[in-house]
């Protein structure tokens, strides 16, 4: 009898749902958001620059998380900056909000160069659960952002088309942090940015662009790219090359200073900055890691007693001190 209790309680639960149909699929929830600058922007290069100006953006919930108190949301918007790909031109973004009430800090989360997300997810879903907001950014050329069958990356060989990349990004960045504006439960005068690996180049980049960014997390990563890799051992023959063809390390700086977070890493001066860094990283070399620490006022610097993939092992250690970081007051 028990057995046959059962089954008729399945049975009926399975008409239930099929009388109930299919789940409505969440509208999205549409705003204009207006960016305006913080100040009159001297202090930044005029390619990264964004004068007042409207946008329209949307926000659909994607999946609730009520055990880990969490709601995500897909949101999109469009790229300040039109390419000759479509798909490229809207902005694509994940948002973990934490379910208490607000204000509460927010932060932009940039991803690795092979990334397909998974850190910055998880990242974000962390922060969320201590109550920080979360917003997972696809950069320029990536995920949803790349065109099918196209070799069009964010990082190439062509140092122009990895420049306009990158300023892209950084404009995206820039009304990401209009759009975190406008949200309510988003505490204003607490937004900061973090990445990892490349995304942590593109973190320090942007928040050097935008002074909304008070707290700046950078993760495996650094400034200074001249200096850093000169004496790598893969990039030392290179250099080598390259002094013998007449062009000086000065030279090259210079070529490569639009995009090196080092050039205007005095902006960070006057904001709230931790690196976090690996003593033995093979990929970025620890002296970038110094070179953005002395530049942007030798704030806070952690070093992690491992490589660049091995620091993994201090994933968790990690995400407590960027918890640290952007939620104290």
């Amino acid at each position: 009898m028990k057995l046959l209790s059962v089954f008729l309680a399945i049975v009926s639960f399975c008409f239930a749902l099929r009388a109930a149909g299919p789940a409505e699929k969440p509208q999205p929830e549409k705003c204009v958001v207006a960016f305006t600058p913080a100040d009159e922007q001297k202090s930044i290069p005029e390619r990264y620059r964004l004068d007042a100006h409207k946008f329209e953006s949307e926000m659909t919930l994607k999946k609730s998380m009520p055990l880990s108190g969490v709601d995500i949301y897909e949101v999109r918007f469009p790229s300040p900056v039109k390419t000759s790909h479509p798909v490229n031109n809207t902005v694509h973004a994940e948002y973990y909000r934490p379910t208490q009430d607000g204000p509460f800090p927010c932060v932009l989360i940039l991803d690795i160069t092979a990334g397909d997300m998974t850190i910055s997810r998880t990242m974000a879903r962390h922060l969320a659960k201590c109550g920080i907001g979360g917003v997972c950014v696809h950069m320029a050329y990536y995920g949803p952002r790349r065109p099918n069958g196209s070799r069009e990356r964010l990082l190439s060989y062509d140092m122009e088309r990895t420049f306009e990349a990158t300023r892209q990004t950084v404009l995206d960045l820039r009304r990401a942090v209009a759009w975190m504006e406008s949200r309510p439960e988003i505490n204003k005068k607490n937004l900061g940015i973090m990445g990892t690996s490349l995304g942590s180049f593109l973190a320090a980049l942007t928040a050097e662009m935008e002074p909304k960014l008070n707290r700046v997390a950078v993760v495996l990563g650094g400034g200074d790219f001249i200096d850093g890799y000169h004496d790598h051992p893969k990039a030392a023959p290179y250099f080598k090359l390259m002094e013998c063809l007449g062009i000086t390390q000065e030279v090259m700086k210079e070529a490569i200073a639009p995009v090196d977070p080092i050039t205007c890493a005095a902006n960070l001066k006057d904001r709230k900055v931790l690196i976090i860094a690996a003593k033995k990283d093979e990929i970025v070399p620890p002296k970038m890691a110094e070179n953005l620490w002395n530049a942007t006022g030798r704030q806070k610097l952690i070093w992690l007693n491992a490589g660049h993939f091995t620091a993994s092992l201090y994933f968790l250690s990690g995400l407590n001190n960027v918890v640290e970081h952007f939620k104290a007051d």
